[in-house]
């Protein structure tokens, strides 16, 4: 089993030149899926933003981000990034998802997703927010 936290930043339409952007300077690999891609298309002004995208790179820079849709809050001064907790263990995931969990605001639920066995998003008692998932296949980092 193994587990990995990863910086997840949050955009309001500037995610793919973001991490554009961030390949240019780490170099690595660039993965996007757009909420067209994803059959997600609840905004179509919004169908070809960043659903789920990342750099990686082979000096261990990695680094996530995507386009808050618009019917979401979003202040680029509060809500600019999570704490991506990625997993390849259900068991182990919903472990800390339930350690985590523990005083905070369950923003989604921990449950099957269209891009991961198992997703959640809460606010810890602390104001930070989390992403938890189990790897998949479809955006195995």
């Amino acid at each position: 089993m193994s587990v990995k936290s990863v910086t997840h930043l949050n955009f309001r339409g500037d995610a793919r030149a973001a991490l554009t952007f961030y390949q240019s300077v780490f170099g690595g690999d660039v993965a996007m899926v757009t909420y067209k891609d994803a059959g997600d298309v609840q905004d179509p002004a919004e169908a070809d933003q960043v659903m789920w995208g990342q750099v990686t790179a082979a000096s261990g820079f990695h680094v996530m981000a995507y386009d808050v849709p618009a019917r979401l809050p979003y202040n680029r001064g509060e809500t600019a990034f999570f704490i991506s907790l990625r997993g390849d263990a259900a068991e182990e995931i919903t472990g800390y998802w339930d350690k985590l969990a523990a005083g905070a605001t369950v923003v989604q639920p921990l449950g099957p997703a269209q891009w991961a066995s198992l997703y959640g998003m809460l606010t810890d008692r602390f104001g930070v927010t989390w992403v938890v998932d189990v790897v998949s296949d479809y955006n195995a980092s």
